[in-house]
């Protein structure tokens, strides 16, 4: 039998390499041009300017912050070709008069044409307010602004995997179903069978229709944590990236129902500073990366972006008394329920805007681990105020479209 997939695995990779490329994908034509060169490219009419013998069509295909310029001869031209409608256009590439890369039309394909008097909500050279965008989210990634940062997103996701391979760490796949409530907080959904006709043919003496499926109640993850602490006796340095969920009843900036945790677990880790000297690296590796390699989507996000004053500076590590003592001076009373994130924000700006660690005076212990939402890394990346704006499908209390 395994003789026999391989020999279909086989054909399989043959038949692969033998497909033709159908067309191209923006991010690689405008990557190495080609002048004269016979080009295929799909994507979506982001403008349109009409003269008096040519048609001018800035063309996306949402693989890169660019845009490629279309030359159409009037002739080409249909009443369907308007913004936003997804076309399919042949041509080859030439330089403009102003030295820019262009598509040189042949043929022009209508997909779908996109009638904005149809209810067709982002007009053209329109920027749009991100809470304006989100009533439309099977529609936003078409815009400047979610398309930058998804390929942002896209990026950090693997540049993510990149570092922890680099340093010998083992990706989990933690559960998203789970017996326990890591957090101990008690912010969880459970997960229950929705057919009833499963929950009685399921059902036995001692169990309930909260306990039916699995024998024992059953949730949506809050943190991979445990499973990670117990994969790292046996495996040594892991770390886990996926999907969390927190059945908070909260709709700030700050807060969603659905995102990504990255967490990790270093194994012999004896001291609090080196479970900080990693944090810290990893965090200046993603910074200085994201920077290399979106700076043009970063742009789109914000025209003010700038490199962060922190990223070449150590960060600070604060005991529990010190930042106490300055949040005291500060008129910030911490009593003993610890450090809210206002006082956090408070710490940090005293700091300078640099990073700060607080710690407690005995943290030392045999394994360490750390936690991190990817949306709010993304925030801090991309300087986007409402955390809402860094998935594509945001999940909230009372929200859950799509």
């Amino acid at each position: 039998m395994l003789l026999k997939v391989s020999c279909k695995l086989n054909n399989f990779l043959s038949i692969k390499h033998g497909i033709k490329k159908y067309y191209s994908v923006l991010a690689s034509v405008l990557e190495k041009p080609e002048l004269g060169e016979n080009v295929e490219i799909k994507g979506w009419v982001k403008s349109l300017r009409v003269q008096k013998e040519l048609v001018f069509a800035d063309v996306s295909d949402g693989s890169c912050a660019q845009k490629l310029q279309v030359t159409i001869p009037k002739h080409l031209k249909t009443n369907d070709l308007t913004y936003g409608s997804a076309v399919n256009i042949t041509g080859k590439l030439a330089r403009s008069p102003r030295g820019q890369i262009e598509l040189l039309a042949e043929n022009v394909k209508i997909y779908g044409k996109c009638v904005v008097l149809d209810g067709y909500p982002f007009n053209p050279r329109t920027s749009h307010p991100p809470e304006y965008l989100r009533r439309y989210l099977h529609l936003r990634s078409r815009t400047n602004y979610i398309s930058a940062m998804l390929r942002i997103r896209h990026s950090v996701t693997q540049l993510i995997h990149k570092y922890f391979s680099s340093k010998n760490y083992i990706n989990i796949h933690t559960p998203i179903i789970t017996s326990n409530d890591c957090e101990g907080a008690g912010e969880i959904f459970k997960v229950l069978p929705d057919n009833e006709e499963t929950v009685k043919s399921m059902m036995q003496q001692g169990l309930n229709s909260e306990t039916v499926y699995f024998g024992s109640k059953a949730f949506l993850t809050v943190s991979g944590q445990l499973h990670l602490e117990a994969v790292c006796r046996g495996m040594g340095n892991v770390y886990t990236f996926g999907p969390t969920f927190r059945a908070e009843n909260s709709k700030s900036r700050l807060h969603l129902s659905e995102f990504y945790m990255l967490e990790g677990e270093l194994a012999f880790c004896e001291t609090l500073e080196h479970l900080q000297n990693i944090i810290e690296d990893f965090l200046k590796f993603i910074l200085t990366e994201i920077r290399n390699s979106n700076e043009k989507d970063l742009n789109l996000i914000d025209k003010n972006n700038t490199t962060p004053t922190w990223l070449n500076k150590q960060f600070i590590t604060l005991n529990y008394d010190e930042a106490k003592n300055i949040l005291d001076k500060k008129g910030m009373n911490t009593a003993e329920v610890g450090i809210n994130k206002e006082q956090e924000l408070a710490l940090v700006d005293y700091c300078n805007g640099v990073p700060v660690f607080i710690v407690r005076k005995f943290g030392n212990i045999p394994t360490g681990g750390f936690g991190l939402g990817l949306e709010r890394l993304l925030q801090v990346i991309c300087a986007i105020p409402n955390i809402k704006d860094t998935l594509p499908f945001p999940r909230w209390p009372h929200n859950c479209s799509m």
